[in-house]
C-alpha cells in the first residue's frame, strides 16, 4: 500500500517556528499563472502565514509567463525538455524580483541554476494518475481505436503498452483547458494527476490509475518551494513547512532520473514509499512506443536515499543500453 499525506503543519511545528527572531517583513512569492499552479501558491502562502508572523497581507503571489505557457500549438518535446515551465521564474529568483518560487516538483531538471535550491517540500498529495472521461470509466473500458490526449510521453508509452489498440493525440493546456478538449469531443478520454484535481477542489473528478498499471512521473503529487542557496535565514524561515518523509522520496525520485538524464522526451516512472527505516523505490522506463518496458523494485535505508534512487538508475541503464528511448 502506498502512502498518501496530508498537508496539515502541526501545532510544535508553528510553536517552534514562531520562537525565532527573523527580519523578513514581506515576501514576493513566484508562480506560474494555471489555475492549479497559483492553487498550489496559495497552499504556500497561507502555510507560511499560519507558521509564522507574517499575514498573508504581507506575501505576495507573482504570476510569471514561462516558456511552456507561450507555446501551446507544439509538443513539449520539439520544445524542449524539463525547465520549460521553471526558467523565467528562476530567473527571477536569482535576479531578486522575488523571495520565492513554487513549482510543481514534477516538473523540475534534476539540476537547479546555480545559486538555487530546493530544500522545503509540502507533504505529498495522492501521486496517482487518475482516469478521466465523459463516456468511460477506466482505459479497459475504452473501445478498439478510441482517441485518449495526452501531452506526456511518460502517459502515451505507458498506454499504448496496456492499450496498442488505442489513438493518442496531442492535448496541452492546462486542466480547466484540457477538459474543455474533452468536452468537445476531441477525444473519449484524457489522464491527469490525482494531485491537482484535489489542490483544485476537483475530487469528483478523481479516479485513481494503480501505479501497477500506470507507475506515476518522478516527484508527481510534489510542491516544491525554490530559493536562493545564500539566504540562510530564508532556509530557518522554512524550515519548519518542510516534510521530511517527502524529502526522502525526493532525493531517491530525483536521482534515479538524474542517472537516466530524465526529461520530458523520456518516458519513465517513479513511486517510493517508506517503510519503517527503509524506502522501497519502484522504478521503469519505456520505449516511446509502448513496445517494451524494463522495470526493478529496490528497498535501501532512510539514511541513504540518494544512493538507492543512483543504484536504481544505474540498474535500469545496464538493462536498457543507449539506443532504447
Amino acid at each position: 500500500m502506498y502512502l498518501y499525506y496530508n498537508r496539515d503543519i502541526t501545532l510544535a511545528m508553528v510553536s517552534e517556528l514562531k520562537k525565532r527572531d527573523f527580519t523578513i517583513q514581506k515576501l514576493k512569492i513566484g508562480t506560474r499563472g494555471s489555475p492549479l499552479a497559483l492553487a498550489q501558491a496559495v497552499e504556500v502562502k497561507k502555510k507560511i502565514a499560519l507558521a509564522s508572523d507574517l499575514s498573508e497581507d504581507c506575501i505576495e503571489i507573482v504570476t510569471i509567463n514561462t516558456k511552456g505557457d507561450k507555446i501551446q500549438d507544439r509538443p513539449l518535446t520539439e520544445i524542449g525538455g524539463k525547465g520549460l515551465f521553471t526558467e523565467e521564474i528562476e530567473n527571477q529568483l536569482l535576479n531578486y524580483e522575488i523571495d520565492l518560487a513554487v513549482h510543481s516538483m514534477k516538473d523540475m531538471p534534476t539540476v537547479f541554476p546555480e545559486g538555487l535550491d530546493i530544500r522545503t517540500y509540502l507533504k505529498r498529495e495522492d501521486f496517482r494518475d487518475s482516469f478521466v472521461s465523459l463516456k468511460y470509466k477506466n482505459l479497459y473500458e475504452l473501445p478498439k481505436g478510441a482517441v485518449v490526449g495526452s501531452s506526456s510521453l511518460r502517459r502515451r508509452a505507458q498506454l499504448l503498452n496496456k492499450r496498442p489498440d488505442i489513438n493518442v493525440v496531442e492535448f496541452r493546456g492546462n486542466v480547466q483547458t484540457r477538459l474543455k478538449k474533452l468536452e468537445s469531443g476531441i477525444a473519449d478520454a484524457t489522464f491527469l494527476a490525482c494531485a491537482g484535481l484535489i489542490r483544485l477542489g476537483m475530487n469528483g473528478m478523481v479516479n485513481p490509475i494503480s501505479p501497477e498499471i500506470m507507475m506515476p512521473a518522478v516527484a508527481q503529487g510534489v510542491i516544491g518551494v525554490q530559493q536562493r542557496t545564500n539566504d540562510e535565514e530564508m532556509y530557518s524561515f522554512l524550515s519548519s513547512l518542510n516534510h521530511r518523509e517527502t524529502e526522502l522520496q525526493m532525493i531517491v525520485e530525483r536521482a534515479f532520473l538524474n542517472v537516466l538524464d530524465g526529461s520530458c522526451r523520456t518516458p519513465i516512472g517513479a513511486c517510493s514509499r517508506l517503510e519503517g527505516n527503509d524506502i522501497v523505490f519502484k522504478g521503469e522506463v519505456l520505449r516511446p512506443d509502448g513496445s517494451e518496458v524494463i522495470s526493478g523494485s529496490w528497498k535501501g535505508s532512510v539514511s541513504k536515499p540518494r544512493e538507492l534512487g543512483e543504484m536504481a538508475g544505474r540498474d535500469l541503464k545496464e538493462k536498457i543500453g543507449d539506443t532504447f528511448f
